[in-house]
């Protein structure tokens, strides 16, 4: 099956997250103990500088892996992990370093939350929508108008939320707000079909004023592209933990039957396939080849939502009818649910495939215009020879 990878969950966080999955999952099991299971474990320690409180000889790649195999357990709580390092990756490349050196701390221990609403920023830099927060100035601060219709990891005892604002002078800007700062209202958890127990919710914002000390990055359109591989990276994990579990669910049912029969073949090409797609994936984050390929890791992201899928469309062909039965099938209809959820993830599959399309327009019509360029030189050339004869 897939090639193993060192542990990065310690035994009792991997057995917690086993014994809560279902739970966590349908919104049973209090949202408030994830974050601290999470951070006790040192999981959002992974690739941090060590003289920042990270540990020592990782690096984003490892990350991405610790997401993957919280992912492999419960997407729920992968999906908590990924908001709450994407934010940290946020600070460790923000010049606000003041800002970082004061929430770094709290944040790597999990005594403070953080959300990531960037995903309409991301979007914006694609030109599929406009940015959903305005600022106005006053003085010398800013004034927020605005909503964050899905934010997740707002977690009730304390959050800081990444968001993108249109300044005042119209540049996109990177901001970070405290839960608890006037004007910003964080409604109920929304009624999701799945990971209920991950304090999605919505943010609305209205005159909150802030100053250049919550200022991440003042130019969305510089920093973005250099934090997006990092955030589509550690998204991605969520596809490769779910596909690892159900490939292994496959494997493992009917006490090996399928692995033997006729699931074998596709159950090892599939395995085959999602190790291929995630080394490509952490290679190319590690390297930083994405920021000036970002169509290479649209590409990855959308390949390995595919394979989740695959795996475990898979699991319930190895598994026949004892999948569809109470309680034994509980852990399949939960995998079930965590696929459904991984084209939408924002930026979801379909918007992924659109800037895809369009990328192959503009190469078409580039090189229907180079072609036709080189052949209105030939007639050019072949036109000179004959007034020359």
């Amino acid at each position: 099956m897939t090639a193993r990878q060192p542990d990065r969950l310690t035994p009792e966080l991997a057995a917690w997250l086993d014994q809560h999955a279902g739970a966590l999952d349908d919104g049973t099991q209090d949202p408030a103990s994830v974050l601290p299971r999470l951070a006790a474990a040192g999981l959002f320690r992974q690739g941090v500088p060590e003289a920042l409180g990270g540990l020592p000889g990782t690096d984003i790649g490892d990350a991405i892996e610790a997401v993957s195999q919280v992912a492999e357990h419960s997407v729920a709580s992968a999906f908590v992990a990924w908001g709450q390092r994407v934010f940290i990756e946020y600070l460790l490349r923000s010049p606000n370093t003041v800002l970082a050196q004061t929430w770094l701390a709290p944040l790597l221990a999990g005594e403070q939350a953080g959300a990531t609403a960037l995903s309409n920023a991301m979007k914006f830099l694609s030109g599929i929508e406009s940015l959903q927060i305005s600022a106005r100035q006053d003085g010398g601060q800013w004034l927020l108008d605005g909503r964050m219709p899905w934010v997740t990891n707002l977690r009730k005892q304390g959050f800081l939320v990444a968001a993108a604002v249109s300044a005042p002078d119209g540049t996109p800007a990177v901001v970070a707000l405290p839960h608890d700062i006037d004007g910003l209202a964080r409604s109920a958890d929304l009624d999701l079909l799945a990971l209920q127990s991950s304090n999605t919710a919505a943010l609305d914002v209205r005159g909150v004023r802030i100053g250049p000390e919550w200022l991440i990055h003042p130019d969305a359109r510089q920093y973005l592209p250099q934090a997006r591989p990092a955030f589509a990276g550690l998204q991605c994990g969520l596809s490769i933990g779910l596909a690892r579990r159900a490939l292994r669910a496959a494997q493992e049912a009917g006490q090996g039957q399928a692995s033997r029969g006729i699931l074998g073949e596709p159950l090892q090409a599939l395995a085959a396939q999602l190790d291929d797609l995630t080394a490509r994936l952490i290679d190319g984050v590690r390297s930083e080849r994405f920021v000036a390929e970002p169509w290479r890791l649209f590409e990855l992201r959308i390949g390995l939502a595919d394979v989740a899928s695959q795996a475990v469309q898979l699991e319930l062909q190895a598994s026949g009818g004892a999948a569809y039965l109470k309680p034994a099938g509980d852990g399949f209809a939960r995998r079930w649910r965590e696929a459904a959820f991984l084209p939408i993830v924002t930026p979801s599959l379909v918007q992924l495939k659109t800037e895809l399309a369009k990328r192959q327009t503009r190469l078409a019509a580039e090189a229907a215009a180079a072609e036709g360029s080189t052949s209105a030189g030939a007639a050019s050339r072949s036109a000179t020879s004959e007034a020359a004869r």
